[in-house]
């Protein structure tokens, strides 16, 4: 009997140390922090900040689950989760957002909607909006021309980015 599909070989990261600096993943990850982490996080697939964890960051992420403290820009292209004993100081920018009794936010939340305007979608790819009206009016980010202003569908962009093709 021969299967068409590999499995999937699960990639678990699981940090209980103190660190600093830039962490990116291009790959799916199940990312697990424990400890100390500082700088900025990167991520595709699961990020888990533990309930010991204490972060100092700006957060990307496709699905966050916080236990711990955090302070930073947290961004979930999917979900963010908000376990009971979170404390989140800063602004989010979930797709989906579940936040337990218990859990503190002091900050801001604007949900990601599917279209971005270029001030979201600026924030969205952390680049200044110059580069994105630039991007926009040579045609190289997927976007659509909505009178005098601009809309962009974040899948379309997410596609885009997973080409290679930013900044090209």
């Amino acid at each position: 009997m021969a299967f068409s599909k590999k499995k999937v070989e699960e990639k678990i990261l699981d940090v209980d140390a103190s660190m600093q600096g830039t962490l990116s993943f291009k790959d799916p990850v199940n990312l697990r922090i424990n400890g100390k982490f500082e700088g900025n996080l990167n991520t595709k697939g699961n990020l888990t900040i533990g309930q010991t964890a204490i972060v100092f960051a700006d957060i990307i992420g496709d699905n966050i689950i916080i236990g711990g403290r955090v302070r930073g820009t947290i961004t979930a292209k999917e979900r963010l989760t908000l376990l009971p004993t979170a404390v989140v100081e800063g602004d989010i920018f979930p797709v989906r957002l579940n936040v337990a009794e218990g859990a503190i936010l002091e900050g801001h939340c604007s949900m990601l909607h599917d279209f971005l305007n270029v001030e979201e979608l600026a924030r969205y790819l952390e680049v200044d909006l110059n580069s994105i009206m630039e991007w926009a009016n040579t045609g190289k980010v997927p976007g659509v021309k909505d009178g005098e202003s601009w809309k962009f569908e974040r899948k379309a962009v997410d596609s885009w980015l997973a080409s290679g093709k930013i900044g090209k």
